[in-house]
């Protein structure tokens, strides 16, 4: 005989996670995930020492990870959530997201012009330094031995 009840009019429970569940889901520390909560972008509920984290929560885990990916700082990111809080129409936080991969796609391409400056330097000093290393050998086996 079974002994549980169920009610059929019962409402369903709002999936939650712990924080250990969603470190191993997005492969990061949970000292990662509490950083980001003390820095305000992560807001869990208690129930005692526990966080509980709501799928509004994994949402912006994931956005954090991805903006980081990209190179977004962690206050870009927090503007992006502090826009789409106080107006989730999106429009005004689409704008701002246009303008911040412009920033980002403007210092990524100065950051490429200055490494292709570097990696032209570094040929020309590699091919001065075997030069003159060939003509210290060829110096040296041209001397007379005693």
């Amino acid at each position: 005989m079974n002994n549980q009840t169920t009610t059929p009019l019962a409402t369903p429970k709002a999936v939650t996670f712990t924080i250990g569940e969603l470190a191993r889901e997005f492969d990061i520390t949970t000292r990662s995930i509490r950083f980001y909560e003390d820095q305000g972008l992560l807001a869990p509920q208690r129930q005692g020492q526990n966080r509980i984290y709501n799928g509004k929560d994994k949402v912006r885990l994931k956005l954090i990870l991805r903006g980081k990916r990209l190179g977004f700082t962690l206050a870009e990111t927090r503007r992006l959530f502090e826009l789409y809080d106080r107006d989730q129409s999106s429009e005004n936080q689409l704008k701002t997201m246009l303008g911040l991969i412009e920033e980002k796609k403007t210092t990524l391409q100065q950051q490429m012009e200055d490494i292709k400056v570097l990696l032209h330097e570094l040929v020309s000093v590699e091919q001065r330094c075997q030069a003159e290393l060939l003509e210290h050998q060829n110096k040296t086996d041209s001397d007379p031995v005693i």
